[in-house]
C-alpha cells in the first residue's frame, strides 16, 4: 500500500509532467488541479507544502530560459561553483559534506561475498527509495517504482553473494537526512561505491554541481579531465549507483532540455525545479 506521502509525489509528478505538456499555453490552476483529481485549493496547498513554492513560481524553474542560464552561471568551472555559493547556514550546500570511496577489488569479488550490507526502505519528497550501506558507507540508492521485492533483487544483481540485512543504520539515517531540506546539522555523507576509476572520476565532479546548478554532458566531461569522452562520461552518469546524492539529475542538454533519466523526466523535472525552489529560499 502507498504512503500519503507516495501518493502526493505521484500527484505532483503528473502535475509538473502536465505543467511541461503544456507549457506554452500556460495551464491555470484549475486546469492542473482538475488534471490530478484534487481542487484548486487542496492542490496549491499540497504543492507549496512540497515545493515551497506555488506551482506558478515551480514553473518558471522548469523553462529553458531558466535552464539556459543556469548553465551559462555555472558550467564554466564546477570545481568553483560549490564555494561561490555560500557555507553558512541553510544555504550550505550538502555536495560539499559528501565524500566518495572506491570499493577495493577485493570488496567485491565474488560477487561481494566479503560485503555485509545493511538495507531498507523510506519516503523520499520523490517517491520510495531502497537504501544500502557497508561498514563504510551507502552503496546503493533507488527509487522502488516496480515495487520494494524488485528494487531488493536489483540490489542483490550488484552484489549477489554479499550478506544482507534489512536494518536502518545511522549511515543510512545521516544519507536520508538530505531531504529535510535543512543541512546545518548534516554529518558528512560517505558512499562506498562500485566503480572504474574512470566513473568514480565522473561521480566526484558531479558531486560539483551545486544544488540549483546543472551541467551539460560536454561540461561535465571538461571538468572531470576528459573533454572528448562525453559519450563514455554519459554512460558513468547512467551508471549511477546512488540515486540523488550523486547528482546525475543536475546534467542536462546544452539546449537548456531536461532530457532524459533514469528514473523518468518527471522525477528530474521534480528534483531540478525543488532543488531551484529550496535555493532561491535560502539565498
Amino acid at each position: 500500500m502507498k504512503t500519503q506521502q507516495e501518493l502526493d509525489y505521484n500527484r505532483i509528478a503528473r502535475a509538473i509532467s502536465y505543467f511541461k505538456e503544456n507549457y506554452k499555453n500556460q495551464p491555470s490552476l484549475d486546469e492542473v488541479a482538475e488534471h490530478v483529481s484534487l481542487s484548486p485549493f487542496h492542490f496549491q496547498r499540497m504543492f507549496k507544502d512540497w515545493a515551497g513554492v506555488t506551482p506558478k513560481q515551480f514553473l518558471q524553474y522548469l523553462s529553458i530560459e531558466h535552464a539556459k542560464g543556469i548553465l551559462k552561471h555555472t558550467g564554466a568551472n564546477l570545481l568553483d561553483t560549490a564555494y561561490e555559493t555560500g557555507l553558512s547556514g541553510t544555504s550550505r550546500l550538502y555536495d560539499l559534506f559528501v565524500k566518495v570511496e572506491g570499493m577495493t577489488p577485493g570488496e567485491y569479488k565474488n560477487g561481494g561475498a566479503a560485503l555485509n550490507i545493511n538495507y531498507s526502505f523510506a519516503d523520499t519528497p520523490f517517491g520510495k527509495v531502497i537504501v544500502a550501506s557497508t561498514h563504510k558507507g551507502i552503496c546503493h540508492m533507488a527509487f522502488t517504482d516496480d515495487g520494494e521485492e524488485n528494487a531488493f533483487g536489483l540490489l542483490k544483481q550488484n552484489f549477489p553473494n554479499a550478506r544482507y540485512s534489512q536494518v536502518v543504520d545511522l549511515i543510512q539515517q545521516n544519507a536520508l537526512y538530505i531531504f529535510n531540506q535543512d543541512w546545518q546539522h548534516l554529518d558528512e555523507i560517505k558512499l562506498h561505491l562500485k566503480g572504474t576509476d574512470f566513473q568514480i572520476k565522473v561521480w566526484e565532479t558531479l558531486l560539483k554541481v551545486p544544488a540549483g546548478g546543472l551541467t551539460s554532458y560536454a561540461a561535465l566531461a571538461n571538468n572531470a579531465g576528459s573533454a572528448k569522452a562525453s559519450r563514455a562520461v554519459g554512460s558513468a552518469v547512467a551508471s549511477n549507483p546512488v540515486a540523488f546524492l550523486i547528482p546525475c539529475h543536475r546534467v542536462i542538454r546544452s539546449t537548456g532540455e531536461v532530457g532524459q533519466y533514469h528514473w523518468g523526466p518527471a522525477r528530474k523535472n521534480a528534483m531540478i525545479g525543488w532543488e531551484a525552489a529550496l535555493k532561491e529560499s535560502a539565498a
